[in-house]
């Protein structure tokens, strides 16, 4: 999906289970099993993740 601002968020479904595994524009990732979580998480950036490598 791309956002009106221009950054890309890949979800993908991990086969064989109810798994989302989400990447945002800034390279974090969080897995969830609901679609909603899933999307807020992405969407409420930068709060609830960091990017790997982040010391904060």
């Amino acid at each position: 999906m791309n956002s009106p601002t221009g950054e890309i968020y890949r979800v993908d479904w991990l086969p064989g289970t109810d798994v989302l595994h989400g990447t945002c524009h800034c390279g974090a990732e969080h897995a969830a099993q609901d679609p909603v979580e899933m999307w807020e998480w992405m969407l409420g950036h930068p709060e609830g993740h960091e990017p790997p490598g982040s010391t904060s």
